[in-house]
This record gives structure tokens, C-alpha cells and sequence, in this order.
């Protein structure tokens, strides 16, 4: 049976540009939500989001290359450059026929529509970008990624809202392990904070109101009110453990498990009762040939809204029962980053297990008696784990787990 390991990793995030700065910054607890800047939100009522710091596109991307990229591909080869740099992979050691990509978005290229609508409507039809469409559709990260790095396996897209980063590198592990690639770059980004996205999630009543940054985004909090938008994107070098081995890979952890589901309940709303999501769960669990309670933590999507942390509180408990396994969410370091969130999730999830250090639930203030998990504390959070999976839902119902094993 081929085994899949991970052995390379790349984030950008509001609370940390680059790998080391947000693994750091998230470990010991940093906010990296603040003022929208991007644009003038007043109107919108929402004052705050997970607004990415210091990004220069020159740097990695090219200026020339960035000018044809939407700001979520942008991110994405960013991204994946670092993680392809970890990993050491190069043509040297790789076929261009053996690399693939899988690499999502829960939206795309936003930002560019807003402006190139806005641009029309102003100015006529005729003053369109003709990188309009290429810069906006949501496979191109995807695509820009497979040319950067040459990669001719399969070069495709996952779009399933907030689980879409998870489901990337879900679908990459499986590929991988059914013989069909042995090395792929997987994961999501999403760069939509704007007017658009704002105001839209805003309709939904999705965003909290809140202005304080260090109160905004509150997972499994009773007072939670909302999520918080956020930006940025995660990847990883998935390999075979044969090809790895080979090529002497430093390998940084294994993914050992991987369940996805479908809620078919509601287009917004998770299913209340957590059936589906808990059976997401159990099926990366089984996968990896363990017991629930051989994990020893849960990164939870806990996104700070009332049904999801209800909803996925008790479907932890339906996997878990009484066993107290850890649980945190990021989200109340980053906010929400939609179709990026499961990768840069998956991300600290793996190096959580290498560091031997989980990331504490910042934001819980007051734990919500509706969700009964057991939450990792600021200061608390020393833990020798073997075992870790990490849950995505989203909108339309999509259920994605993945379950990893620390790499002794």
C-alpha cells in the first residue's frame, strides 16, 4: 500500500507571512485581525478582517507574472514556491510527469471582477482586460501553478466553498495513493476581501459586526456573533513515501486519512445534528487504521458562527464520546479564510504534531454550555501527540476530514 507523506509545507495568513512566521505566530497566540484598509467598509457595517501584512508580489510571483494574476494566485504560487523550495523537489529528482497539482479556491478571482464590472460600467465594454477571464476563474491558481512548477500529471481544481483547501489535499493524498502521480502540490487560497464579498457575506448575516480585533472572531465563545473574512493561502508537497525515500526528502509528517461527506440538508446552514460531519471524521479515522481515541487533537473549523460551532461540538462528541480529546480553532488568530482555510489549517495541524505544541482556541472567553469540547488553552498546549485530523465544512454542505500522524 503506497503511503503519503508531506514533505513540504507554505503559508501566507494574517497572522504570519511565510511558513515560520505563521506557525510561530500562531503557537503562541497572535491576532492577525485588524481594521479593513482595503477599502473604505463604513457602509458595509463590518469594521474588521484578516487583511494579509506585508505581501510583495514582485518578491516570488515577478512583477510582469502579477500583473496577469488575480491576488488569490498570486498568493497560491507564493505559497506553493515556499512549500516546492521545503521540499527540495526540482527536475533533477522529479519527472514533470510524475508532479501534479491540486489547488483550489472557494471563489476565485474576485477582486479582479469587481473591477473590470466596475470598469465597464464606467467606461463602456471595450476597456475590459483581455486577462480578464484568465485572472478571475477559479481554476487558475491551479493552472499558473502547473506551469510555474511544470508540473503535466493532473493540474485541477476543487471549489467546495469552506472545506475546499481540505478536499484539495484530500484528493491529492488519493491520488498519490492510488499510484497515479508521486508528488503533488495541494491546497487553497482566497484573496476576496472587498467590497463585494464583504457586503455579501454581510447580507447572509455570516460576519460578526464586532470592531475589536482581539474580540471579533470567538470560536465556540457563547457570545460568539459571526465570522471573521480573512485572506491567504496554505500548500503542501504531498509524495509517495517510495519517491521520498529515494530522493533522501526530509519528511515532515504522513497523511494516513481522509473522509469526506455531503450534509445534502441546507445551501448555508450545517446540519444541526453533525451526522454527516461526524461521519467524516470517522472515515479519515478508519482509514488511518486507528481509534478515536488514539487522536490526540482536533483542529476544528470553528469558524465563530452559531450553527457551525454548535453543530461541530456535537459532532465531535459523536466520534469521541467521553474522551477529552483537545480541540482548537485557528480561526480566532486569522478569521475566516473561505476556500483557503483547510490548507493553512492542514498546514498547522502538521506542524503542531512535529513541534509537539498545539495551538490554543484564542477567542473563547466564555465556552459556549452548547459546545461541549475540550478546548486547548493558552499556556496548555504542550501535548505528544501521535495522531491529529483536521475538519472543514462548507456552505452547500461539504463535509472534508483529514487525519495525520506525527513522522518519527
Amino acid at each position: 500500500m503506497t503511503r503519503v507523506v508531506i514533505t513540504g509545507m507554505g503559508a501566507i495568513s494574517p497572522n504570519g507571512n511565510g511558513y515560520e512566521a505563521f506557525v510561530e505566530n500562531t503557537l503562541r497566540g497572535k491576532v492577525g485581525i485588524k481594521p479593513i484598509r482595503k477599502f473604505a467598509a463604513a457602509a458595509t457595517g463590518i469594521a474588521v478582517a484578516g487583511e494579509v501584512d506585508d505581501f510583495e508580489p514582485k518578491a516570488v510571483v515577478g512583477k510582469k507574472e502579477a500583473k496577469r494574476m488575480d491576488l488569490y494566485s498570486q498568493y497560491a504560487i507564493q505559497a506553493c514556491q515556499e512549500a516546492y523550495d521545503m521540499a527540495e523537489i526540482n527536475q533533477a529528482n522529479t519527472k514533470d510527469e510524475d508532479l501534479g497539482v491540486i489547488f483550489g479556491s472557494g471563489i476565485g478571482g474576485l477582486t479582479t471582477i469587481e473591477e473590470q464590472v466596475i470598469k465597464m460600467h464606467d467606461k463602456g465594454p471595450k476597456r475590459v482586460s483581455p486577462f480578464f477571464i484568465p485572472m478571475a476563474i477559479a481554476n487558475m491558481a491551479a493552472g499558473n501553478v502547473s506551469i510555474r512548477f511544470h508540473a503535466k500529471n493532473i493540474s485541477t481544481s476543487v471549489v467546495t466553498a469552506c472545506a475546499t483547501g481540505t478536499n484539495s489535499i484530500g484528493e491529492a493524498y488519493r491520488h498519490i495513493k492510488a499510484g497515479r502521480a508521486q508528488v503533488m502540490l495541494a491546497g487553497g487560497s482566497e484573496a476576496c476581501v472587498n467590497e463585494t464579498a464583504i457586503s455579501g457575506f454581510a447580507a447572509l448575516t455570516a460576519l460578526t459586526t464586532a470592531s475589536d480585533p482581539e474580540k471579533a472572531s470567538l470560536p465556540f465563545d457563547k457570545n460568539r456573533s459571526g465570522f471573521v473574512l480573512g485572506e491567504g493561502a496554505g500548500a503542501m508537497v504531498l509524495e509517495s513515501l517510495d519517491h521520498a525515500q529515494a530522493r533522501g526528502a526530509r519528511i515532515l509528517g504522513e497523511i494516513v486519512g481522509y473522509g469526506t461527506t455531503s450534509d445534502a440538508y441546507h445551501i448555508t446552514s450545517p446540519d444541526p445534528a453533525g451526522t454527516q460531519a461526524a461521519r467524516a471524521m470517522r472515515l479519515a479515522i478508519a482509514e488511518a487504521g486507528i481509534k478515536p481515541e488514539d487522536v490526540g487533537y482536533v483542529n476544528a473549523h470553528g469558524t465563530a458562527t452559531k450553527a457551525n460551532d454548535a453543530g461541530e461540538s456535537k459532532a465531535i462528541r459523536q466520534v469521541f464520546g467521553d474522551y477529552q480529546v483537545p480541540v482548537s480553532s485557528t480561526k480566532g488568530m486569522t478569521g475566516h479564510l473561505l476556500g483557503a482555510a483547510g490548507a493553512i489549517e492542514a498546514v498547522i495541524t502538521c506542524a503542531s504534531l512535529q513541534r509537539g505544541q498545539l495551538p490554543a482556541n484564542i477567542g473563547c472567553f466564555d465556552q459556549d454550555p452548547e459546545c461541549r469540547v475540550n478546548l486547548v488553552r493558552p499556556g496548555k498546549q504542550r501535548k505528544a501527540a501521535e495522531y491529529a485530523i483536521s475538519n472543514s465544512f462548507g456552505f452547500g454542505g461539504h463535509n472534508a476530514v483529514l487525519a495525520f500522524r506525527k513522522w518519527a
